[in-house]
Order: structure tokens, then sequence, then C-alpha cells
């Protein structure tokens, strides 16, 4: 099935089971990618998984971004991506919230694999899962006070006095 139009089943599919605008439909290179709402998402990737025709049933990466210069409703995201291997279909599903929200619901009922995958958007963006059977830090320190991955730093240290911007290609 070509990609758009294997993008345009699933959300036919999403559109019969959970209504009308519950998904934005995009085409990024080989992937569908669904856009959808924060309440729809486990619910989605349940039916992903769960329905016959689909049959979703690997979670091959789940990851946290941060947009600082997004709208503030839409600075932090959550890609999930799923893997049919009996008929070789992948699918993206994002999600989109703001800073002051980063409370999703934990998929490791759905994929047990979803546990190390939490535990990293945790440390690193400061997302909260609830159901979470460990939700603690896996890479970092226990004792650090903020999420390194966050766009909240200057890109360069504004106190340094030793460069010249022509070495630098500026």
């Amino acid at each position: 099935m070509i990609v758009s139009e294997l993008g345009q089943y699933i959300q036919d599919k999403i559109v019969a089971k959970f209504g009308e605008g519950t998904s934005k439909l995009e085409i990024h290179y080989d992937f569908p990618v669904l856009i959808v709402s924060k309440s729809l998402v486990y619910d989605l990737l349940d039916f992903l998984k769960n329905d016959e025709s689909l049959a979703f049933n690997y979670l091959t990466t789940m990851c946290g971004a941060h947009y600082p210069n997004a709208h503030t409703e839409m600075e932090f995201g959550l890609m999930y991506q799923l893997h049919n291997f009996e008929n070789n279909n992948r699918v993206r599903i994002k999600v989109f919230m703001p800073k002051s929200d980063l409370n999703m619901k934990s998929m490791t009922p759905l994929w047990p694999a979803a546990n190390w995958m939490e535990r990293e958007a945790y440390d690193f963006y400061g997302f909260i899962f609830s159901g979470h059977p460990n939700l603690k830090r896996i890479l970092n320190m226990d004792d650090m006070n903020y999420h390194p991955m966050r766009k909240e730093y200057p890109l360069e240290d504004a106190t340094r006095h030793d460069k010249e911007d022509k070495y630098f290609g500026r």
C-alpha cells in the first residue's frame, strides 16, 4: 500500500471509531503521521494495536521533544512510532501539550517496552506518565533539579570573552 493510501486508510478507521476531527493526517517522507489530542492518545494506540486490520503490534520508539518557539499550547510533544511486522506498515502518532500540563497516561499496559522509553522522556523532558510502574530517572543523577533536553538555556555562554566570531563563520 502506498504511504498516502495507508495514512488515509488509518485516518478513515480512526474517524469511524472516534469521530470527525480527532486526528490530522500528514505525510512525512515515508511515514503517515497522525497528530491527535492528548486525551485520545491511549485509546487510539490501543485501537491501532488491537484492530485486526491495522495490527500495529510493535512500539518501535516513543520520544519527547521540546519546541520552545512554538505556541505555548504546543511547546512539548511526544511521538509514538508503531510497526505492523506482518504488512511492514509503519505509522507515527504525535501529541502536543503545554509546559503546564506534561501529564500523560503510561503506555506500559499496552507495550511493556514503553517502560524505559517513558523513563527517558521523564528524565530528559519532565513528562509525567500516570500509571507507570517505576517512573524515576534512568540516565541522569537523581539529584538533578532540571531536565537537560529542554531548550531553556542560552546556546552560548554569554560570560565568555575569548571567542572571536571570525573563527565560527559569523
